[in-house]
């Protein structure tokens, strides 16, 4: 069975996330305009967050492989 590519603002918003974790700059963005970049922005910032809220790397880590597992799942 053939794996389904996922989503593009999904996978902007992962890429976005895991800029965060690393530290990252938001300027960084890989993309110009429209959505894709919306949702980067997004994972980004809610990665910012979560470290400010306290999360360590492994639980951010942890979160973001969640977030892929469960929209791998719809």
């Amino acid at each position: 069975m053939k794996r389904q590519k996922r989503d593009q603002t999904e996978r902007a918003f992962s890429k976005g996330y895991k800029a965060g974790i690393e530290g990252r700059s938001r300027s960084l963005c890989p993309h110009d305009t429209g959505t894709a970049r919306q949702q980067w922005l997004n994972g980004w910032r809610e990665s910012r967050i979560d470290q400010w809220d306290g999360l360590n790397r492994m639980a951010q880590v942890q979160k973001l492989s969640n977030i892929q597992q469960i929209s791998m799942n719809t």
